[in-house]
């Protein structure tokens, strides 16, 4: 009677040790295939491509900037000074 329960847990423990071993090399596999893949370069090429955009639109507004205060206003505020100044003469 002894060998029969002994066999049994027996059995029973070896079923539970490979199931979780089972399961174990399973999530291993998916674990692997997760860190193998490439999905997340997605991710990254559109980070830098926004970062990119951030920069050069930054280079274009301060080139903008520069160019309406240094060359375009000052002869707009002189054409519209020299247009309220007229004579009539």
């Amino acid at each position: 009677m002894f060998n029969r329960v002994k066999s049994f847990f027996k059995n029973a423990v070896s079923k539970v040790k490979n199931s979780f071993t089972a399961v174990q090399t399973d999530m291993t596999t998916k674990a692997h295939a997760v860190l193998d893949g490439t999905k997340a370069e997605a991710y990254v090429d559109t980070g830098v491509k926004i970062l990119i955009a951030v920069v050069i639109g930054a280079l274009l507004l301060g080139l903008l900037y520069a160019l309406f205060n240094t060359t375009i206003m000052p002869k707009v505020t002189e054409k519209v000074n020299d247009l309220f100044s007229y004579n009539g003469g």
